[in-house]
């Protein structure tokens, strides 16, 4: 969707040259207030056009102080004249516009998101708990300004402020409806994510993408979906990261003994390996070196007494055998 030209199209003149000027201006114009009546250079009607001419003078005056606008670094100042979007001034520094303009400030420093783990159902359907963290900042004024709704809030703070806090406390707000409106997208978008791919590899299952195995990829595919939701209001996403992820609380027992069997069954398979493979190897020692002739029967009893000794999971205790093998 093309959005519009955020290059301010208007008149912005430095800041304090225009304060200067007003205020010689100011003082000029209270000056002619007092000096040219008492010194009587304007008289009947003259003098009344005059103060008439000094009043319009004066006002105008005070309606340019509400030109000047201070934008601090990573700021910026969305311009609207009488429901016109004007574009948006993001230089840094002191400038006088036109008083008429509506100066909508954003923030557009980047912030962090640390969400809480939120319950979802993997691909699987178990139950789990998943957390993210989401950096983001405001790319697109024209969208953050006019495309969701930030007014609320802002309104009702502006008029318990003070007046000079208005715009520090319309900013405020604005970026919380932006942080409320990221916190409903990103949740969305990690429930989405989670429900595509299942927590682990269970038995029967080859997954080549698991939210415990993902890790870049399955980040990368996050950050994609939340840009894609958060687009809408202008807003990017620099950076998403899952960082938590669990077996919800009802089922975490149960699969934590299924894992443990994994694992007892894994290391069961390494060890009855290596017993082959050192059972094999010892005979094979016993054969070239002529160490011992041992028949079929003598070599299966041996096999047998090694797999036990080493696939054991205690201590074997040695038994001195004073006969001869087969007693």
């Amino acid at each position: 969707m093309k959005t519009k030209e955020e290059k301010f199209s208007g008149v912005k003149l430095p800041g304090i040259p225009m304060l200067i000027f007003n205020l010689l201006f100011l003082v000029a114009v209270l000056w002619a207030y007092f000096w040219f009546p008492v010194n009587g250079v304007f008289q009947g009607s003259l003098l009344a056009v005059f103060l008439v001419t000094n009043t319009v003078l004066l006002t105008l005056n005070s309606i340019f102080w509400a030109g000047f606008m201070k934008i601090d670094p990573n700021e910026a100042r969305v311009m609207v004249f009488f429901g016109k979007y004007e574009g948006t001034i993001k230089e840094n520094g002191y400038f006088w516009v036109n008083p008429f303009y509506a100066k909508k400030p954003l923030i557009l420093r980047a912030r962090n998101m640390d969400a809480e783990p939120i319950k979802v159902n993997d691909k699987g359907g178990n139950p789990i708990m998943i957390g993210q963290i989401v950096v983001w900042r405001v790319k697109d004024t024209y969208k953050a300004s006019f495309d969701i709704d930030n007014e609320s809030k802002s309104s009702i703070s502006a008029l318990s402020g003070s007046l000079g806090n208005i715009g520090k406390i319309i900013a405020q707000d604005k970026m919380k409806s932006y942080e409320y409106f990221v916190k409903v997208q990103s949740d969305a978008a990690l429930r989405y994510v989670a429900g595509m791919y299942t927590y682990d590899n269970m038995e029967g299952m080859d997954e080549k993408l698991t939210l415990r195995s993902g890790g870049e990829e399955l980040n990368d595919i996050l950050e994609q979906q939340l840009n894609e939701r958060l687009a809408l209001a202008g807003i990017e996403i620099l950076e998403a990261r899952i960082n938590y992820l669990a077996y919800a609380p009802e089922i975490a027992a149960v699969m934590l003994r299924r894992q443990q069997a994994d694992a007892i069954i894994a290391a069961r398979e390494k060890i009855v390996e290596g017993a082959v493979s050192m059972v094999k190897h010892a005979l094979a020692k016993l054969s070239d070196e002529n160490v011992i002739e041992l028949d079929d029967q003598q070599k299966a009893a041996m096999v047998s007494n090694l797999l036990v000794v080493l696939c054991s999971e205690e201590n074997a205790q040695p038994i001195i055998n004073s006969g001869t093998l087969y007693k």
